[in-house]
Parts: structure tokens; C-alpha cells; sequence
């Protein structure tokens, strides 16, 4: 039985969680945290992520640790920074090696979106990490309904020459689907998730959902965008001038001019409207998967882990896509169910690294030596406990550091950006070259040259 302080309160009582048997992790593709409802979004429906974060401990300061797909669910996967190495096991292949059945569906590793999925291929994937694999093959771009080239402002239903796989202006696609959306890689993942749960409920498992919404091409059946009239939407504010303090390094290489975007204001309303539309159909997958789990009586003993590989980009600096270190790409969602524990916000930082200690210590198995997550299982215990007071992010020559009031971006030679999230949380105002703010700067640099 484990005692537990909590400082809120006072009291001192006793609580014995459960044994966990199972660990079902749930990967959403491109999903920035502050568009759920349950991180604050008005607006989205995501009442199946919102239940489970009611029943979970919320992570409000998680951070990724790479910029696109592959370097983020590599981080996670095997607890390591960005280009790091190492010979270790996988998170999966840890459970694995330890006599746990152990899955994927769809996308976890890296898969090329349009082109794997379409493809139905496995993509950048790690054999050792699964008994068994199974892919959630669809039509992307060319599922047959209204499809919508946002910054071209091209509307037709037409299936002939539509941007898909490799073409330049495929992240601004939307489609209106035809049908219930059966036909859709998310729900084909959740489908086979619910056959997997059934086929091992009497033994353990880690099952990977890997769901690729709301990756472009936004693809659901037209209720989906229903609720998201463009009428309904505010775009993001934008100020003149804006980009004079961002170094050129840490400038997106999508804008709003370059991509086009800028010549029709209300596109970006809709491209609003395609990504809620896009996170609420697999909110919906997400919330069959849920159900079959508490339907087989395997909630109370599975843990479940909701997360995202990085945010995105809709406009805000007139930033599109992802690939830098503003808070847009790299604050994302992490919510933990843990049976028999309590609900409830953890004020620490986190990263996304920290899933693969967490869940193994959470399942009784060892944590191996040479990863650098730590576990946030205190903080699952008592959320009031500080594991980190800073996050990392960075890829290649872009790197950060946030806490929780400054958010540092360096560039090496190429620039430098400092932003007081408590009085500026938009990053408009570049504060790195005020030498008020050397002894902040100074210090965010030294303790970046400690990160490898």
C-alpha cells in the first residue's frame, strides 16, 4: 500500500492502485493540445477525449521533444532526444521482451501521410517493437466527396487532379467524404483495436493505436464540419510587422503569402474548420476504442495514454504546418489514466519522452538505465509535485527551452528568441536582443549545452 501526501490538502490517507494488466496508447498525428476541450478549446467537440481526461491525470505543460513525425515518435518511442542513439529497446519491445503481447495499428512510427496510408505500407516502422502490425489503409485526398484546395481556393467534387502524395500544396486540402466514414484509416484502426482487445483480453497487452487525424488531408463525412460554420470561427490575431524580430531561422517554411492562404482571409477560416472537423471524427474513433475497453471490463486494469507526436500551425504568425520551436508546435496533450488513482491537473512540466518510464513503472516493470525520460508516476500520485521545471524541444538546428515564464529558442549562430509567456503567451514580442534579459538569456544557454 502506498502512502500519499497531498500538500493541498493536508491530509495524509491511503490509496492502493490497481494492478495493471494492459496499456493502450493512443497517438493522434499533428494535434496541438490547446484545440481539445478539455485543454481549453471553446469551440471543438471532443467529448470521448474529454470523459477520459475526467478520469485521468491531465498534463497541462507537455512538451515534444521533435518538430515532425518521425524525430517525435522516435523520442518517445525509445525515451531519447532528438538524435540521440542508443541500442535499447523500444518502449513496446521493452513490454515485449518482458512476455507482453504487443501491437500497432496504424500509424506510431513513422508513416508518410498521404503516402503510406494510401499505400497501406508500414512505413518507417520498428519490426522488434511488435508481435504483430497491422496497417489502416484509405483514400486520403481522393475519397470521393467535396474537395476543398484551400489556398488555391479550388472547390469540386471532381476525383481528377487533386493534390496528393508529393505535390506542393497537399497540407491545405480538406474533403466533405461521401458515406459514414467506414471507409476512413481511423476508423479502420479503431476497428481493429476493438478486434485486438477481444482476441487478448485474458492476457496482457500494449496495444499502439496510432490514429492519423488531423493530419492533412482533413478527410470526415460532412456532419463532421457542420458544427464549425467558418461564421463561428475567429482566425488568429496577426500584427504587422511580426516577423521583423524572428530570426529567418525561425521562420516557417509555410506562410500564409508563400503558400497563397493570404489571398482568400475566409479559407483560413475553413482550414479552422477542416481541422476541428478532422480531431472531432477521431475523438469519435477514440471513444469506440474506449468503450470496447470498458465494455470487456479492462478499464480497471489498463493504463491509457492519449498523446500527440507534435502541435501545428493554422495561421498564428501566419505560421502554417509544423517543423519550428513556437509553443503551437511544441505544447501538446498528454492525458494518463491510471486505475485506481485519482483525477486531476499535474501542474509539473513533462515531456513526451517521460510515456516510457511512466508506463513501465505503472505495469511493475523495470525502467532501463540509459533512457532520459523520468517517470511522472509521483505526479500521477500527487499533482501538485514538480518533476521538471523546464521542457525541451528541437530538431536539427532549432532548439528550445520552456518553463513557466519564458519560452527560449535558439538557433546557434543563426538567432536567438525570448518570449515572457506570462505577459506576451502569443510570442510577439522578441525580448532576446533587450539586454535587460542577458542574465535569462545566459542561463537558458547554459542549460541547453547540458541537453545532448
Amino acid at each position: 500500500m502506498l502512502l500519499l501526501l497531498f500538500a493541498q490538502s493536508g491530509l495524509l490517507f491511503a490509496e492502493e492502485p490497481a494492478k495493471v494488466r494492459n496499456v493502450l496508447f493512443i497517438v493522434s498525428d499533428d494535434l496541438k493540445a490547446s484545440v481539445l476541450g478539455c485543454y481549453g478549446d471553446p469551440l471543438c467537440k471532443t467529448p470521448n477525449i474529454d470523459e477520459l481526461a475526467a478520469r485521468s491525470m491531465v498534463f497541462d505543460k507537455t512538451y515534444c521533444q521533435g518538430l515532425v513525425c518521425g524525430p517525435s515518435r522516435q523520442s518517445f518511442m525509445f525515451s531519447r532526444y532528438v538524435g540521440a542513439s542508443g541500442s535499447g529497446p523500444s518502449m513496446a519491445e521493452h513490454f515485449k521482451n518482458n512476455g507482453w503481447y504487443t501491437a500497432r495499428v496504424g500509424k506510431i512510427y513513422h508513416m508518410r501521410v498521404p503516402g503510406d496510408i494510401i499505400a497501406g505500407t508500414n512505413g518507417v516502422d520498428h519490426a522488434a517493437s511488435w508481435t504483430e502490425r497491422f496497417n489502416a489503409p484509405g483514400r486520403e485526398a481522393h475519397t470521393p466527396g467535396l474537395y476543398s484546395l484551400l489556398n488555391q481556393n479550388i472547390f469540386t467534387t471532381e476525383e481528377e487532379n487533386r493534390q496528393s502524395t508529393g505535390d506542393p500544396h497537399r497540407p491545405f486540402v480538406t474533403v466533405e467524404s461521401e458515406g459514414d466514414g467506414t471507409d476512413q484509416p481511423d476508423y479502420k484502426a479503431a476497428t481493429k483495436a476493438i478486434e485486438l482487445m477481444r482476441e487478448h483480453k485474458d492476457n496482457p497487452f500494449f496495444l499502439a493505436v496510432g490514429f492519423v487525424r488531423p493530419h492533412y488531408p482533413m478527410v470526415a463525412p460532412p456532419n463532421y464540419f457542420e458544427p464549425y460554420p467558418i461564421d463561428k470561427i475567429t482566425a488568429p490575431q496577426t500584427l504587422p510587422g511580426d516577423h521583423d524580430d524572428i530570426p529567418k531561422a525561425g521562420l516557417a517554411r509555410s506562410t500564409s503569402q508563400k503558400s497563397g492562404i493570404s489571398k482568400y482571409p475566409d479559407n483560413v477560416k475553413r482550414m479552422w474548420a477542416g481541422y476541428y472537423a478532422a480531431v472531432t471524427f477521431m475523438d469519435v474513433q477514440v471513444g469506440r476504442v474506449l468503450g470496447e475497453l470498458d465494455r470487456l471490463g479492462l478499464r480497471d486494469n489498463t493504463v491509457v495514454v492519449f498523446t500527440s507526436d507534435h502541435g501545428y500551425h493554422l495561421g498564428e504568425h501566419e505560421f502554417w504546418l509544423k517543423s519550428n520551436v513556437h509553443e503551437e508546435v511544441t505544447h501538446v496533450p498528454l492525458i494518463v489514466f491510471t486505475p485506481g488513482r485519482k483525477s486531476g491537473r499535474a501542474v509539473t512540466f513533462a515531456e513526451l519522452v517521460d510515456i516510457y518510464p511512466t508506463v513501465s513503472e505503472l505495469a511493475g516493470l523495470s525502467i532501463p538505465s540509459d533512457i532520459v525520460g523520468h517517470s511522472l508516476v509521483p505526479a500521477i500520485a500527487d499533482p501538485t509535485a514538480i518533476l521538471r521545471d523546464i521542457a525541451y524541444s528541437g530538431g536539427g538546428k532549432q532548439r528550445s527551452l520552456r518553463n513557466d515564464q519564458w519560452s527560449y529558442m535558439n538557433y546557434g549562430k543563426d538567432g536567438e528568441e525570448l518570449y515572457d509567456m506570462q505577459e506576451d503567451p502569443g510570442q510577439f514580442t522578441n525580448l532576446a536582443k533587450n539586454s535587460r534579459y542577458a542574465e535569462v538569456l545566459n542561463g537558458f544557454r547554459e542549460r541547453l549545452s547540458k541537453i545532448q
